[in-house]
């Protein structure tokens, strides 16, 4: 249980922490290595509109309990019994839970120790930046298992390294590690186990100091351009720049420059 705001929020499979204007979501299924089942990406759905509604929050870490896993995979115990239909809707579930993170309009940073494999692989590309432990282990072993990566992986893996370099490792099964995941763009940086976490909190005070409402745009701008045509892009670019003015924080940050101060932004 993490209290939160004056409230209670029960978890049994995850922990949500906040300090500010930092939110930190921890998978914590230590004995499954954070394997996600179903009662898993419901937590996470709750956890995430909480963080979505709340103002004060401006930057996201999620991570694993541990050092061993970030998410080791989807439950394969869950998964083994399912149906055709029932494989199928586990797999719309779990797409549409790692799309409301991808949506959120808050910079989501993943700190990945050990084993990111499958649906830990896939939940790590769903955030917007990765920042890897030295331990770390990346793959989409699925088809090993009978089945395809199911959490979004063949779409978001080809876009992140190519398809080339995606059908390699999806169809070999193969497990990299942090150096060969850096090496082809999977990660932004890598960090000795015990330095990841504070890498990414500095991260988040650098976020947390720009202007929210301009970096929500800027998330917003470079996820749906990547989507489309050039021109299309363009216009997307040009639709967030014009919402930027309509902001306060506009007026003060390029009052402050003027003005030869620093700005103070309050995400209005």
């Amino acid at each position: 249980m993490t209290l939160m705001e004056g409230k209670a929020m029960n978890f049994e499979n995850i922990i949500l922490e906040k300090e500010g204007y930092l939110a930190t979501l921890y998978i914590n299924r230590p004995k499954a290595l954070n394997a996600l089942n179903k009662d898993t990406l419901t937590e996470i759905r709750a956890a995430v509109d909480d963080i979505a509604a709340d103002r004060e929050i401006k930057v996201v870490i999620i991570a694993g309990s541990g050092e061993k896993a970030f998410v080791a995979g989807a439950d394969i115990a869950y998964m083994q019994p399912l149906s055709a239909a029932e494989g199928r809707a586990f797999s719309d579930y779990g797409e549409k839970t790692l799309r409301m993170i991808e949506l959120l309009e808050k910079p989501v940073i993943a700190v990945i120790k050990g084993f990111a494999l499958g649906g830990g692989c896939e939940l790590a590309m769903a955030c917007d930046i990765r920042l890897a432990a030295d331990n770390a282990l990346f793959g989409q072993p699925e088809v090993g298992l009978g089945v395809i990566p199911g959490f979004g992986g063949t779409q978001r893996l080809p876009r992140l390294i190519g398809s080339g370099r995606a059908k390699e490792l999806t169809f070999t099964a193969a497990t990299i590690n942090a150096a060969e995941a850096y090496r082809i763009g999977l990660v932004n940086h890598v960090y000795p186990v015990d330095e990841v976490m504070d890498a990414a909190q500095k991260m988040a005070a650098k976020i947390a100091g720009t202007a929210s409402l301009a970096v929500g745009f800027a998330k917003h701008a470079i996820d749906r351009g990547m989507q489309a045509d050039l021109d299309t892009a363009m216009s997307i670019e040009s639709d967030m720049f014009g919402m930027c003015c309509s902001t306060a924080d506009q007026k003060e940050g390029m009052g402050a420059f003027l003005e030869k101060r620093k700005p103070l932004f309050q995400g209005l």
